[in-house]
């Protein structure tokens, strides 16, 4: 049955978010991925008003073509490319969120749910990309940045180079019943947000500090890089400023931007906190110099080292990283709070 652009539009406009207009056409993997993202944060959802109606063809397309171009290599897509990027990023924080407890997280967890993210934006429209040759490049880059937040980024690059590398037309199949797709997508969603649920409700204290470390993670990226600093922390403020836009300047009474900054103080506050441990594990006072640091470093590392202490190497690596992991945090420059 051919799809129609008005009721295509209609579904855009009631649940475009939420990808109802993409499940009608029988784009479920794009239709997943609005359903986890919101709509792209709803700018993704609003820029496809313009693309609906080549939507719609493809889908009829679909319908009347028998077989898939074979031997044909889909035009490579900066855009497909950039979001491949994005979304794992974003995979990989969620899981760094609700999965970080996890025992070998950073091996197993991570690369894994980066590598999903990248493949489900790869299989978006009528385009897909190898599966084991992407999640392959996710697992091969994690070890090399193993116990940093950081990973995310490389891995995430690494597994859309990869699915770039390998992209292809999918193969046509038979349609489904809707019931099976909606099946499908619905153990997808739990999937994904399930963990996430069950940390926030179960373990909120936990959540919360998994939440503070990530942002604070995310925000020491940038630190090297002023511009898109101060880019990330407009986003960040973005909230109030819409709201001041909207309701003319509140003021520090306001109880909205009062819970926004109690936001901002508590990831401010946990990363003092980390400086602070930091410190303590180098035996450092609090405002040591750069060759204090760098020269405590270097002793502890030699003491603590497991070639040097084969009779305590569980104590020994314990420590070890301990002071790899307070050397990183204190050799990132520290951005000062703007009053």
């Amino acid at each position: 049955m051919a799809k129609g652009l008005l009721v295509t539009y209609a579904l855009w406009a009631v649940g475009g978010p939420a990808g109802l207009h993409h499940l009608y056409l029988g784009r479920d993997s794009h239709a997943l991925l609005w359903m986890l993202t919101l709509g792209g944060g709803g700018l993704g959802w609003l820029l496809e008003f313009w693309k609906l109606p080549s939507f719609v063809a493809q889908a009829n397309r679909a319908q009347g073509q028998r077989q898939s171009p074979r031997g044909v290599t889909p035009p490579l897509s900066p855009i497909r490319f950039a979001a491949q990027v994005i979304v794992g990023i974003y995979f990989g924080l969620v899981a760094l969120i609700s999965l970080s407890s996890m025992v070998n997280f950073y091996i197993v967890a991570l690369p894994l749910a980066v590598g999903l993210g990248v493949l489900l934006v790869a299989a978006v429209g009528n385009q897909t990309s190898d599966f084991k040759n992407t999640l392959g490049a996710a697992f091969l880059t994690s070890p090399i940045f193993y116990g940093r937040p950081i990973a995310i980024l490389p891995i995430s690059v690494a597994a859309s180079i990869t699915a770039q590398k390998h992209r292809r037309y999918k193969v046509s199949v038979a349609s489904e019943p809707l019931s099976v797709r909606l099946y499908r997508l619905g153990l997808a969603y739990l999937a994904f947000t399930g963990p996430l649920a069950y940390s926030a409700l179960c373990n909120t204290a936990a959540t919360l500090s998994y939440v503070a470390e990530t942002f604070g993670s995310l925000l020491n990226w940038f630190n090297f890089f002023p511009l898109l600093g101060r880019l990330m922390e407009l986003f960040l403020l973005l909230p109030y400023w819409i709201w001041r836009l909207l309701m003319g300047d509140p003021g520090f009474n306001s109880s909205y931007f009062q819970e926004w900054e109690k936001l901002y103080e508590f990831v401010q506050s946990f990363q003092d906190e980390k400086r602070q441990l930091a410190y303590q594990v180098l035996g450092l006072p609090e405002g040591a110099t750069n060759e204090e640091i760098h020269q405590s470093y270097r002793e502890l590392v030699k003491v603590w080292h497991p070639d040097h202490n084969l009779d305590q190497t569980e104590e020994a690596q314990r420590h070890f990283l301990e002071i790899q992991a307070a050397y990183e945090i204190l050799s990132q420059p520290r951005k000062h709070r703007r009053s």
